[in-house]
């Protein structure tokens, strides 16, 4: 049973526009062939579909959609299901969430991690392949799309609830695959946190998981003899102001399933760049960068220190996001050291002590979905 798992896709800019004229072959052509060669193949599809009309969300960062072109784009390329468990899926609300759904079913694509509301969302797919059966479970980090009893959207990675399902899979299905949504955007390494949960997916039962989301592709490892892949990069997601490798190079991977073992191959791309297109380059490109991040993967201590530095690099963000003074005069004064900040140590340990932990969260959560 050969499986094909691609990253991000969220046709915009230069891609919309070839998609919405009906060209599919001049993006997607080059790759079409692994997609008709593999049993089964699903894309994170990282954009409602609209129709016009729809009301964005209010929400920190971009609200990306797409037309109904995008849905046909991966139908025509040979994708047999879309992951829905993404931090756009809701960018349009309850109709982008119908929509898209709508479209999936009116073109033949399956869907997983996404649904009307959280029980739709946290639903396994189960796949009669081959003779033999895959269950996919897709689920994602908490931001503005997660589904609720009452609403639409994503299923939320939560390691309790999926390690029932996990566990319920193995009684129905000859493989497990799950796959999530998360980590840091535009950094190549998972944090010491993904690589805890991941492990225990597999110890859970999980014959294989694979991540996407950063914008950049990962390293991989192979635990308990089960593979972990921590990031596929950018699918297609053409994004002009922000041409660069680590944007516009990813990989397709395929997973074979085969009497009990789990064998991959990479297949590594350049998409959107000087041209908005989808070219396949050498099995062995970035081969070495990638076994560098493997390397670190595999080891705890170089991926607490790497995860280190990065949170470190990151500290003046962070301490703007908390920084209660949001006038940006003053702010600018603060960043370059000529006023103090009114955070203090005594409001960082209150704040720290809700946010790590649980309970005090849960009153947070209370205060702000409860007024």
């Amino acid at each position: 049973m050969k499986v094909l798992i691609a990253g991000d896709f969220c046709p915009q800019e230069r891609v919309a526009n070839a998609f919405n004229q009906g060209d599919y072959q001049t993006i997607l052509g080059e790759i079409r062939p692994l997609l008709e060669h593999s049993d089964f193949s699903m894309v994170n599809f990282e954009c409602p579909v609209t129709k016009g009309g729809e009301k964005p969300i209010s929400k920190l960062g971009l609200n990306l959609q797409c037309s109904e072109k995008g849905i046909e784009a991966a139908k025509w390329v040979g994708f047999d299901c879309v992951t829905l468990a993404n931090n756009h899926f809701y960018d349009f609300g309850e109709e982008g969430v119908a929509n898209t759904i709508e479209t999936c079913h009116k073109h033949g694509l399956s869907i997983v991690g996404g649904g009307t509301n959280i029980t739709e969302a946290a639903k396994t797919l189960y796949k009669q392949i081959n003779g033999q059966t895959l269950a996919v479970i897709n689920c994602c980090e908490h931001e503005f799309s997660i589904a609720t009893d009452n609403t639409g959207g994503s299923n939320p990675i939560n390691p309790i609830k999926q390690y029932y399902d996990i566990q319920d899979a193995r009684t129905k299905a000859d493989y497990v695959l799950v796959v999530v949504h998360g980590g840091h955007e535009y950094y190549q390494l998972p944090s010491s946190r993904m690589v805890e949960t991941y492990h225990f997916f597999v110890d859970a039962g999980a014959d294989a998981v694979v991540n996407h989301h950063q914008h950049c592709y990962s390293g991989y490892e192979v635990y308990q003899g089960k593979p972990i892949f921590y990031g596929l990069g950018n699918f297609c997601f053409d994004e002009t102001n922000d041409l660069g490798r680590i944007w516009n190079e990813g990989y397709l991977l395929e997973l074979c399933f085969s009497k009990g073992t789990i064998g991959f191959e990479i297949f590594p791309y350049e998409q959107c760049a000087e041209n908005p297109v989808i070219k396949l380059l050498p099995h062995n490109a970035f081969k070495e960068n990638i076994q560098q991040l493997n390397s670190i993967i595999n080891s705890s201590e170089k991926i607490k220190q790497e995860t280190s530095k990065y949170y470190k690099e990151s500290m003046r963000g962070i301490k703007n996001i908390l920084n209660p003074t949001r006038n940006r005069y003053l702010a600018a004064l603060q960043n370059r050291g000529f006023i103090p900040s009114p955070v203090q140590k005594p409001w960082l340990l209150k704040l720290q002590n809700y946010i790590i932990c649980e309970s005090h969260r849960d009153k947070m959560e209370f205060f702000f979905f409860n007024k």
